[in-house]
């Protein structure tokens, strides 16, 4: 059993000595094949030349008498006009050598890979061949030119990896039933195999492009055309199927059933890398909503509906948002697409596990990702595999007389240490189990797991100029509680797409504008004044930030209304990242002036020498004004879109008064002092002073050591030197923060902060795209 690519063979041949200088019947195999290729209308010189070239194969893999380059080259520079011989067999011998000789040595893998003439014959053979043991043979030989990252290289330059996606297309096509993809399991990977008793060519050909694909940087990947991509989708989306489904079910082999099949070393993880990467820059998604009709949902009854909401509820008061009468034929309204099967309630536990069985673990992305590729890098151990507990989906219930939360399922742990739970489809059978216990079923980051989801989240972040907004899915059964009395760090929508639930709000916020990842404290005053608010299908209730509330299934409604006793309800999460902040929005102000007019403020003199100083100085100025003032704290909407023209314009005035009044306060309450302390503790505490500003570095592209920040070894050399000389870095401070809040202009910094929203926008959307492209969406409902 021939493996497709040949690891160790590689490893151990690198390690050999150097070729023997002398070898006579490598000039001899030249010259006849040479004379055999002038004269190819004479009916022997086919067999003179694969019988030469069946002699050379010999010689390259015979590891005790190995020929030395020099006298390998003349049979190389042969290679392209055998690559493109009229005679297949030819042809295919040639390929076997292109393989063989990359595995002799680095120097020779790159020696084959810097002759374009080879790698284009080798790679039209992926198309041109007729034969299925040439296609093999070509992708052995492409696979070993993968050992060194100039092979990889070269063979992208001459459009490899669309040959490869041609010829996988192609074999697909060419055949009864698609190839049966079987996982097996090796040293703790999980690999791709087939039943030794088929082809294994459509599998090498999936090996060699998702290889290819993920060593691609972001341009080569968007230079693939689209319409090869989508030539390719629906059989990757088979095959991931099946493969997700053998995962789910654990019917993983064992190593003793290796003889049993084919195996490749293409992993799970690699595959659904591959499969993440080409759907990054997917087009906008099919099934998108018009962004009218999702404010209407959302803000209605106003006539200027989100100037009202903006005016007298955005961040301060809940709202509630009552349905207007269902179309008979969208009975879900925007999300019919996902709750189409789901008409009784006997339907609601089908209806879960239909959903659970489709989807995969979504890792969290980081805050200041704007790199999707370097995601990945993170995260690629994991990607593609089944949900985890805690990081996608919680089974929770509130006890009704103690009011704490209890999880269904307990984390294992080893050595102290909580270990993630990877969910099964037994683990999906005890989900069922649980909801009929009482528990709440909450499922994070719906989307990334739904279109239709996704579609309307797109449309929601734009109105509040963030780079996404999340979506929770929560299923409760009747009379029950799920999450137990708490407040958010982030404002939420939420949206009761079945059932029933009753939700008791705080009147009062607990904490004034949290932020995100602020740890959250318990909400202690039950004296507080609350509201209580029945959600029926088709309401919206928004829930500002710090706002506690707690919600629950009940039988108690009007007996005039159609009623189901359990409950889904879907929350739109407006997280808002620290850039997106208005304080965020004032460091992008500094950032930029000091670039473009800090150094112009002050022509000569003593105090020059200390602006950059003054500039990270008013940085944490800034930072720690935002702590006591929540207008800082507020989401800046500055980038805000999709919206009428009277109510952008209407923004555009509401922003610009919330910049001045931003300005007045960095002006007035900016501390000196305060900020040195600042400096002080985190040098003291071996912490970065700046970590939570470095994402501005985003705007001058590629970081360097010029960025404007202090670095965390500089801080320890600068503290000295400002104590030093604080009365003239006081002095310097106290004009830039003069001249930075009288000079810096709103529109100069708005064109900045877009193109950072931009950047974040982007890398949010490729995110969306990839890991919507590994859910199941026929398992979607």
């Amino acid at each position: 059993m021939e493996p497709n690519i040949r690891t160790n063979t590689v490893t151990k041949t690198l390690n050999k000595r150097p070729w023997r200088n002398k070898n006579p019947k490598i000039i001899t195999l030249f010259s006849l094949t040479l004379a055999a290729l002038k004269n190819p209308q004479i009916p022997s010189s086919k067999t003179l030349i694969l019988n030469s070239l069946n002699n050379f194969l010999r010689l390259l893999r015979r590891k005790s008498s190995l020929p030395s380059e020099s006298l390998v080259n003349p049979i190389i520079s042969l290679l392209p006009p055998l690559l493109h011989s009229s005679y297949e067999e030819i042809t295919c011998m040639a390929v076997k050598i292109v393989g063989a000789t990359s595995l002799v040595s680095i120097e020779m893998n790159e020696r084959i890979a810097c002759d374009t003439g080879i790698l284009k014959g080798l790679v039209w053979n992926i198309l041109r061949a007729d034969k299925m043991v040439t296609k093999k043979a070509v992708c052995n030989a492409v696979l070993d030119l993968f050992i060194t990252s100039l092979g990889c290289q070269k063979l992208l330059q001459v459009f490899a990896l669309n040959y490869l996606m041609l010829g996988f297309v192609q074999v697909q096509k060419s055949m009864v039933t698609s190839v049966y993809i079987k996982t097996v399991k090796s040293d703790g990977d999980v690999f791709l195999g087939i039943d030794q008793n088929q082809d294994e060519t459509p599998l090498l050909l999936l090996n060699a492009t998702a290889t290819l694909t993920n060593i691609c940087n972001s341009k080569q990947l968007t230079n693939i055309p689209r319409t090869l991509k989508e030539a390719v989708f629906p059989y990757l989306e088979e095959i991931w199927s099946n493969i997700h489904e053998q995962l789910l079910a654990s019917t993983i082999l064992n190593s003793s059933e290796f003889k049993h099949c084919y195996m490749s070393n293409l992993t799970v993880q690699n595959l659904a890398e591959s499969i993440f990467r080409l759907h990054m820059d997917a087009p906008t998604l099919t099934n998108s909503i018009p962004s009218k009709d999702v404010m209407g949902h959302l803000f209605r009854p106003f006539s200027s509906s989100f100037e009202g909401f903006v005016s007298d509820h955005w961040e301060l008061s809940p709202f509630l948002v009552k349905a207007q009468p269902k179309d008979p034929n969208r009975p879900h309204g925007f999300f019919s697409s996902f709750m189409n099967l789901l008409t009784c309630e006997e339907a609601v536990p089908r209806f879960l596990s239909s959903i659970l069985r489709g989807m995969v673990s979504c890792s969290p992305l980081a805050i200041d990702e704007i790199d999707s590729l370097g995601f990945l890098n993170d995260v690629k151990e994991t990607l593609g595999f089944p949900l985890i507990y805690q990081q996608d989906l919680r089974v929770v219930r509130t006890n009704l007389h103690s009011k704490l939360q209890e999880h269904y399922f307990q984390e294992s742990s080893s050595n102290g240490v909580e270990l993630p739970r990877s969910f099964s489809a037994d683990d999906i059978l005890k989900v069922k189990e649980a909801y009929g216990e009482g528990y709440t079923v909450a499922l994070r980051g719906m989307q990334f797991r739904s279109n239709s989801i996704a579609a309307f989240t797109r449309e929601v972040a734009s109105f509040f100029g963030q780079p996404s907004v999340g979506a929770n899915l929560y299923v409760t059964p009747p009379n029950s509680q799920g999450l137990s009395c708490h407040y958010d760090d982030h404002c939420v929508f939420v949206c009761q797409l079945f059932g029933v639930k009753k939700w008791t709000v705080s009147s009062q916020p607990v904490v004034q504008l949290p932020r995100l990842y602020d740890s959250l404290k318990s909400p202690q005053d039950s004296t507080m004044e609350r509201r209580q608010i029945l959600l029926r299908e088709g309401d919206v209730l928004y829930l500002p930030r710090g706002f506690a509330h707690e919600a629950c299934t009940t039988t108690d409604v009007d007996s005039s209304d159609k009623v189901y006793v359990s409950s889904i309800h879907l929350t739109l999460a407006i997280e808002v990242e620290p850039p997106f902040e208005w304080e965020g929005f004032a460091h992008v102000a500094l950032h930029q002036w000091s670039r473009n007019k800090c150094s112009d403020i002050i022509d000569s003199g003593p105090l020059r020498n200390f602006l950059a100083i003054s500039v990270n100085i008013l940085h944490v100025a800034i930072r720690l004004i935002s702590s006591t003032e929540t207008v800082f704290r507020k989401v800046c909407l500055v980038a805000a879109s999709s919206l009428p023209r009277e109510t952008e314009d209407w923004l555009d005035m509401n922003q610009r008064t919330i910049f001045d009044l931003v300005l007045y306060r960095i002006n007035e309450l900016s501390s000196f002092t305060d900020s040195l302390n600042f400096l002080q503790m985190a040098i003291q505490k071996d912490e970065d002073p700046f970590h939570w500003v470095r994402w501005v570095e985003h705007l001058d592209g590629e970081v360097t050591v010029d960025n404007g920040f202090i670095t965390f070894d500089g801080i320890h050399e600068t503290l000295p030197f400002i104590h030093q000389c604080r009365d003239d870095v006081e002095a310097a401070f106290a004009l830039v923060k003069s001249k930075f809040c009288n000079d810096v202009r709103f529109d100069d910094t708005k064109e900045s902060y877009k193109s950072l929203y931009v950047m974040y926008k982007d890398a949010r959307m490729q995110y969306m795209n990839g890991m919507l492209s590994l859910h199941n969406q026929s398992n979607m409902l």
